[in-house]
């Protein structure tokens, strides 16, 4: 964004980006909700929420160096007995509850789900010269969003082989994918963007209000 306000705190129509995504997961239900946010700002994201933080069983922790990290910092504030564990980037606020139950549902099977769309472009790979070296098959290539839905079990395996490997990755489910286990594609909603720069705060308040 390059400003100095946490993404996630900015408004859009009215309410934090944050609240939008913590409303479409309670919504669906879920038993309660752990919310990972930077290091220091676990008062800003209280004192914005207000009520919604006590009265929803939403508990707030400080995350970690890097996306993995805090992930794992989410699952180890997870209280005894869950089973099932939604990761959700806060910066998607348009989510819809109906797709992550559809998340929810497949996980229960697979053990491992996310939403995802079809790719519209074409996609070429490029060496470092910036030259194409192929072009992709369309048909096959899904832009993946989030929530990601996992056994509880499963991702806590998926983190600790990452962690001992020094292995990152871009989302959980490319930690599960390393154990050579199932990760269902949901289809999703091109509607459910990713905040990221000023423009999608726009575009954002304009497919809520169409």
């Amino acid at each position: 964004m390059g400003g100095e306000v946490n993404k996630q705190l900015l408004y859009l129509a009215g309410r934090p980006v944050v609240e939008h995504s913590l409303r479409a997961l309670l919504a669906v239900p879920v038993a309660g909700v752990i919310l990972v946010t930077t290091p220091g700002e676990e008062r800003s994201f209280a004192g914005i929420l207000g009520d919604l933080v006590p009265g929803n069983k939403i508990i707030i922790v400080a995350g970690g160096n890097s996306r993995r990290d805090s992930v794992r910092q989410g699952l180890e504030a997870l209280p005894a007995g869950v089973e099932l564990v939604v990761v959700h980037d806060g910066a998607r606020p348009l989510v819809k509850p109906g797709l992550v139950r559809a998340a929810i549902e497949e996980a229960q099977r697979w053990g491992a789900s996310t939403l995802a769309v079809p790719v519209k472009d074409t996609v070429k790979l490029a060496g470092p010269d910036n030259l194409v070296r192929e072009t992709l098959p369309r048909e096959l290539l899904w832009q993946v969003q989030t929530p990601q839905v996992f056994n509880l079990d499963l991702l806590l395996e998926a983190h600790r082989a990452a962690e001992r490997d020094a292995f990152e990755g871009t989302d959980d489910a490319s930690l599960v994918e390393r154990l050579g286990r199932p990760v269902k594609l949901v289809p999703g909603d091109y509607t459910n963007i990713k905040i990221t720069t000023p423009d999608d705060i726009f575009l954002a308040e304009k497919i809520m209000g169409s």
